[in-house]
Parts: C-alpha cells; structure tokens; sequence
C-alpha cells in the first residue's frame, strides 16, 4: 500500500499539469511541482489558501462550480478559462473531480493545465492563413483590374487627342486621372514588389528614426515613453519596410490618442517563441501600447483586411501594408485591446527557425 501510495506522488510530482488537491472547506492541502510553477509560490506558502484565492475569475464561476461539485459529487470540465494570479492573466482548462473515501472527507482533485501558447500558436496560425488568403485575393483582384483600366485610360487618351474643344478634353482627363487613381490604390495594396534588401540593422536606431518623424509630423504630442532593452542584438532586416510598418502602428496609435495621449514603446527578446508554426531560439518583440478607446469587438478579428478602418477618412490599409512588411521578413503583428488600453505586437525573428 505504502508502495502505490509513494508511486503516485511520484507520478503527481512528474507531471506537466498543475493538480491541486483541496479539503471539504475547499482549502488547498495539496499542490504539485507544476502548481507551484504555475503559481510563482511554494506549496508551503499556498497550503490553506482558499480555493477563491487560488482561482481567481473575473466571473467568480469557477469558483462556484467547484462549490458545487464538492456539493453534488459531480466532476466538470471547464475550458479556456481566464485566471488572475497577481499582475498575470492567464488561460487555463480546468478539471475538478471529488472523491470520496469512506473512511475520510470529501475532497476535491483540480487540474489545471494552462493552454495561453496552443492558443495564441492556433490565433497566429488563423492570422497567418487570413494574411495569405488576402494577399492572393489582393492579386488576383489587381490582376482582373489592371488590364481593363489600362485599357480604359489608354482609349481615354486616344479620345482626348481628337476632341476640338478643351472644355470637351476636361472630362477625358477626369477618366486618366481616376484610373491612375485606382492603379496608385491598388499599387499600395500589393504593397512594394522589390525584393528585400537586408542589411544589419539595430532595431533602436530604427525606432529613434521613425520617432523623429512622428515628432515633426506631431509636434504638439502625444507623450511618448520608451522602455527599450539594450541588449537586443542587431539582425538583418530591410530597414526602408520596417520603418514603414512601425510608422503605419505608431500613426494608428496617434489616431487613437489624439495628441493629449500616451503611447509607449517597448522592446524585448524572446526565447524560445513560435511564430505560425515555426519554432524560433530568439524572436525580437516590439510592443506599441496606446491608452485610446479601444478598437471595437466587432473589428478586433477584421483590422489587417484591406479596407477596414474605424476611423473617419481613414483608407484602411495602414494595418495589412504592415502586416505584409513584416511578414515578409518572417514574422507577425498581433493585436489586444481593450477601452484604455491597446498593444501591437510586432514579431520578428532573429534567427531562421525550425519546424
């Protein structure tokens, strides 16, 4: 007995999910390794803690189905569940099963495997693939719309050189300038068809650059803070598209903001990090947040589609002519917002990834 007993904690201490095991008053009195990591703390500083301390939802539901099932004796699976633990939220599938011995009290057995990377991989994926599907869209449209508009500002052209009357060619010059409109639209859309010209860049000096701009087109604001980390090595990149992307993010912000607002730039390394389905050592992380109203729910899937913008006069095009800058180096924007607060996520690696 003593030996199945001791082959358990084995198997509970080797385990990658965290399992907490909690009394009749729900009050925690066991918690593996994985708990502990998953936590920040000891188990000697968790033992005791009420289960309301430890899972911790905006909702309180959890909470209280786990009341219940201590109750009814009935297990439940609860998935994609958002979890506070101090400063982090966190995502986890949640698990509770009560048991009970006859000879003991009821107890309650919780897993609790977090799964925040599965589903920022599987978002990054649906962003990657809603890229690629766009940008085939994109071409195929410019492709359809090219040759007809060639031919209509050429005969426009042709018709211009036999009418007699000036006031008569005006109108003839309204169809050119319409259809160079339309093909400088649809130019931007495509986006540069150069190849990239890498060279070693320092993503610092790239931001300074781009913030010098802002400040000659923004003189009066918005406030500005930086929180860089010095010890990002420089990588090769195409300097030229890469401040064109952050300059489309930071002016998205300004937008947001107005000039009375705070807009901070940070930057970090991360290890380890996958992007769509490619593994990288080293991913560099530029992070643009503004303190602006939000983007709305209904347009947080939709901003890198061509033409979605939630601003008056805006073309909405910024956001994907971004998106397709950076992903041409490999790489991503991700977004989170919500009133008060928004984040661009500008993924881009500093190694060549494995699958």
């Amino acid at each position: 007995m003593s030996h199945a007993v001791t082959l358990e904690k084995v198997i509970l201490e080797n385990l990658n999910t965290a399992v907490l095991l909690f009394d009749a008053n729900l009050h925690l009195i066991y918690i593996n390794p994985a708990g502990e990591m998953l936590f920040g703390l000891s188990a000697q500083h968790l033992i005791g803690l009420p289960a309301i301390k430890l899972i911790h939802c905006p909702d309180d539901s959890v909470e209280r189905r786990l009341r219940e099932a201590m109750d009814t004796l009935h297990p439940f699976i609860e998935r994609e569940v958002h979890m506070k633990l101090g400063d982090r939220a966190i995502t986890v599938h949640c698990t509770a099963l009560p048991f009970h011995h006859p000879a003991s009290e009821v107890k309650l057995l919780v897993e609790l495997h977090q799964v925040d990377r599965q589903l920022r991989i599987l978002r990054e994926e649906h962003l990657l693939a809603q890229h690629q599907a766009t940008q085939a869209l994109i071409r195929g449209l410019a492709h359809e719309i090219r040759n007809p508009l060639g031919g209509l500002r050429g005969a426009a052209q042709l018709l211009q050189q036999e009418l007699p009357e000036p006031s008569l060619r005006e109108y003839t010059q309204i169809i050119i300038d319409e259809a160079d409109r339309l093909q400088k639209l649809m130019d931007r859309m495509l986006g540069p068809n150069r190849m990239l010209r890498r060279q070693s860049i320092n993503i610092h000096h790239v931001l300074e650059y781009v913030l010098d701009l802002i400040q000659a087109e923004y003189p009066e604001g918005p406030e500005i803070t930086r929180d860089y980390d010095p010890s990002i090595p420089e990588f090769m990149a195409d300097s030229d598209r890469l401040i064109q992307a952050l300059l489309n993010l930071i002016r998205n912000a300004i937008s947001a903001t107005g000039t009375r607002g705070r807009i901070c730039l940070r930057t970090r390394v991360l290890r380890q990090f996958t992007i769509g389905n490619r593994k990288h050592r080293l991913v560099l992380c530029v992070e643009i947040e503004d303190d602006g109203p939000g983007i709305p729910k209904a347009l947080q899937e939709q901003i890198f589609f061509p033409m979605i913008s939630n601003r008056p006069g805006g073309t909405g095009l910024g956001l994907p002519i971004a998106q397709e800058m950076i992903h041409q180096h490999g790489g991503l924007i991700e977004c989170e917002s919500q009133p008060g607060c928004t984040r661009f996520f500008v993924y881009l690696p500093l190694d060549s990834g494995h699958e």
